[in-house]
């Protein structure tokens, strides 16, 4: 594995995004996925938490149509759901949860 390369926390900004993992200052616990792109509440937490560095093996990434792109991969990969019944609704062969917790708990008194 290559070695950790140290951002400091300042220079993290809003939308910079890393081709790997990066990590809080003790280099085990992750603070950004690779690929992810760095948001207002990522650093307010850095901030927050006064963590003096980062660290990472990866690059900063460019702001390119082709990362735009490689993201967009991503959701076209998502496989559609299958219709889901609302909360409301319920299968007849289904039964009600409740009252078989109430049945029991008759049973059991």
């Amino acid at each position: 594995m290559s070695s950790f390369i140290k951002i400091k926390s300042s220079e993290i900004k809003e939308g910079m995004r890393f081709s790997a993992p990066v990590f809080f200052d003790d280099g085990k616990n992750m603070f950004l996925a690779e690929g992810k792109a760095a948001k207002k509440y990522h650093i307010t937490a850095l901030k927050r938490w006064a963590i003096p560095y980062l660290l990472t093996y990866g690059h900063l990434l460019s702001e390119s149509s082709d990362a735009v792109a490689a993201d967009e991969q991503y959701a076209d990969d998502l496989e559609p759901l299958d219709d889901v019944e609302s909360p409301g609704e319920q299968n007849d062969s289904e039964e009600d949860v409740t009252s078989i917790f109430l049945n029991e708990k008759a049973h059991i008194a």
